[in-house]
């Protein structure tokens, strides 16, 4: 298989944060949009995307509290955004697209982990808030994406998606549901979508990217495995503080926003699309199995993430879904 994963030795090493890749990047007159821009790195995200001068609305499915964790940021504002909801969906596309704004830049961040298992439509809680929900998020907003005349969309994956592929006879787990599975498939989907999204749309100016942020603890998404599981991962030390080790992929939230915001702007991405990132880089393609141990964060893209008769296949499928 052919693929676009080789490294462009960005410059920027894991480490590098937020700030430190935006540097000298004016983003002012760029309108953003964060789904999940109001916590844990999604936050950093907004933050600095604003910082460099863009203008950011956050979605968010309670914007009574998301607002006060946006306060002291210029240019913030919250629109309400549940992904479980596609009422809910397609009424924030049809405020922003009310607005008559251009949509320079959509980062698909919100993310599910641990809970209940479906939704109201008997769907895979990860697959439908992770994949399904900016599915047709994106969609919706695809006529603002055009009228930004170059805009790119960035979803948040992980490197979970090595462990597994999309479970195409059951990706809802109606025969029983394993949460690390479910999850993992979700974060696949997030880069085939990536991928399909960039072949689709790149002729209209519109990449798609997807991104590995490394592994934040202490954000709800990681605490919700609770503190004996962080632990086990080498993610927090006996007193409960996150262990920073940005080399093997254990981050702060500033460090963990870098690779968002880098996929967002970086002019080096300028002529590429349809890719995985991490480390503020594209990643390289690794066929190996990998296990994931306290030691070693296993996070390179996998082949069948990459796949493009697998993108196009979950596009398809995702319609299907969504009855689009």
């Amino acid at each position: 298989m052919t693929h676009k994963q080789h490294p462009l030795q960005s410059g920027f090493p894991a480490a590098s944060t937020a700030d430190e890749v935006l540097a000298g990047i004016d983003l002012a007159g760029k309108n953003v949009i964060v789904t999940g821009g109001h916590a844990g790195i999604g936050l950093e995200v907004t933050r600095a995307l604003s910082k460099a001068g863009a203008s950011v609305t956050v979605g968010a499915r309670n914007p009574v509290q998301a607002v006060p964790l946006l306060a002291g940021i210029e240019r913030a504002e919250v629109s309400q955004l549940d992904l479980l909801d596609p009422q809910s969906i397609d009424a924030f596309a049809a405020r922003w697209l009310a607005s008559g704004r251009p949509l320079h830049i959509l980062i698909n961040g919100a993310g599910a982990s641990g809970g209940p298992a479906r939704d109201a439509r008997g769907y895979e809680k990860h697959f439908a808030t992770n994949h399904l929900g900016h599915f047709q998020l994106t969609l919706g907003l695809l006529p603002a994406l055009r009228a930004a005349h170059g805009a790119r969309v960035v979803n948040v994956s992980s490197g979970a998606q090595r462990f597994a592929d999309i479970q195409w006879e059951d990706p809802n787990f109606t025969n029983g549901q394993n949460l690390h599975l479910a999850y993992a498939q979700s974060k696949t989907a997030n880069v085939l979508f990536a991928v399909e999204l960039d072949r689709r749309w790149a002729e209209e100016h519109i990449r798609g990217y997807a991104v590995h942020p490394g592994v934040v603890a202490g954000t709800k998404l990681n605490s919700s495995v609770g503190d004996e599981a962080l632990r086990k991962m080498g993610l927090i030390d006996e007193a409960g503080q996150p262990i920073i080790d940005p080399e093997v992929g254990k981050k702060t939230p500033q460090q963990g926003a870098s690779t968002i915001v880098f996929a967002a702007t970086s002019p080096l991405l300028a002529e590429i699309g349809g890719v995985y990132l991490k480390d503020n880089d594209i990643s390289p393609l690794d066929d190996e199995v990998r296990p994931l141990t306290a030691e070693s964060i296993p996070s390179n893209v996998a082949p069948h993430s990459i796949d493009p008769q697998s993108a196009e296949r979950l596009w398809q499928l995702s319609e299907q879904l969504l009855n689009v």
